[in-house]
């Protein structure tokens, strides 16, 4: 566990403030599950005198959360709070998921700006540099997608929301519009075994590197029994460090996403774990702004794919924000977070 510098918690007696924030997508983002014009997002502020840290997370439905759920489980802690909780032992209160990231990265922030230092220093790692992220393209025809691409085509890595048996024709159609991007598929468990044999070899073919979640978490066991020449990730597989153990053999990435892990404390763990395995490293978000981004930018320094697109894909971030230059992320202002 990576505590802060000083032995003494800066956080006791801490006061709590939680709210939802909504942001309007641009557009609107497709999976195979459905479509969304706007995000709403969880906002926490952790107080101690008049140093105040802030989380976001995402509630995630598919995971069985709404963001009602998720600031009644948050507010429940204030009088832990008061008592003296602090991160260390919020990671036991808590269960892995939304409402846990948003209060943990909320005491990054705190204890990052109580000390005087930045967060990068309190994790023990090395000054953060610039990052390329990957660009999402959301579910679409294919020729809605060949121009999407060709919009894109400046950008180094370009991850394809899957779906459909439509998915070879989206691919080409991307490599069309984008010919010498890098592709990334993300099918969200919707494909069976034996589509992900046929597809594999075409997709290689085609120039993508990996593919997400193709088989559906809780029913993945055939991936183990396969030649995989296409490299999977998990994603919705992949929550903390106790899932890692049932991934063995069915995977060669993993996509850590802080709104499953837990937040920025978990997912550190959890990254060091993967890495010990054997596993590549994948950072990953969902919709969020900014402030979801930020702790996750350092996660992502040494990963093998960078996911954190968020803010680009909507019609308004926070205003204080990342910059971003076309795919390339600056390290997120302190200002921001942590």
């Amino acid at each position: 566990m990576i505590e802060t510098p000083n032995p003494r918690s800066p956080d006791v007696g801490l006061s709590l403030h939680v709210t939802e924030n909504r942001f309007p997508v641009a557009g609107a983002f497709a999976l195979a599950r459905g479509a969304r014009t706007e995000i709403r997002v969880v906002t926490v502020e952790l107080r101690n005198g008049d140093v105040c840290g802030r989380g976001e997370c995402g509630p995630s439905g598919r995971d069985g959360e709404t963001v009602e759920d998720v600031i009644s489980v948050i507010q429940a802690i204030q009088p832990d709070l008061r008592n003296g909780l602090d991160r260390s032992a919020l990671q036991l209160r808590l269960p892995a998921g939304a409402a846990r990231n948003a209060l943990d990265c909320a005491f990054w922030d705190l204890e990052a700006k109580k000390w005087g230092v930045s967060a990068w220093q309190l994790a023990g790692l090395a000054p953060p540099l610039r990052l390329n992220t990957a660009y999402t393209l959301s579910l679409a025809s294919p020729d809605v997608l060949r121009k999407a691409a060709a919009r894109n085509a400046h950008r180094p890595l370009i991850k394809v929301q899957l779906g459909s048996d439509a998915d070879l024709a989206r691919i080409e159609a991307v490599r069309a519009g984008a010919r010498h991007s890098t592709l990334i598929a993300d099918a969200n468990g919707s494909w069976t075994l034996e589509r992900y044999l046929s597809l594999a070899p075409e997709f290689v073919r085609l120039g993508v590197v990996m593919v997400e979640q193709p088989l559906p978490a809780n029913a993945d066991a055939g991936l183990a029994q396969i030649e995989r020449p296409l490299p999977v990730c998990a994603d919705e597989g992949c929550r903390d460090r106790h899932s890692l153990e049932k991934l063995n053999g069915k995977y060669d990435v993993v996509n850590i996403k802080l709104d499953k892990a837990g937040g920025l404390t978990e997912a550190l763990e959890l990254k060091r774990d993967a890495l010990t395995a054997g596993f590549d490293i994948m950072v990953g978000c969902t919709l969020g702004t900014s402030l979801a981004m930020a702790p996750a930018f350092l996660l992502a320094q040494d990963a093998r794919y960078v996911d954190l697109d968020g803010p680009l894909l909507l019609a308004k971030d926070r205003n204080t924000s990342i910059h971003y230059e076309g795919s390339l992320m600056e390290p997120p202002p302190s200002s921001l977070w942590g």
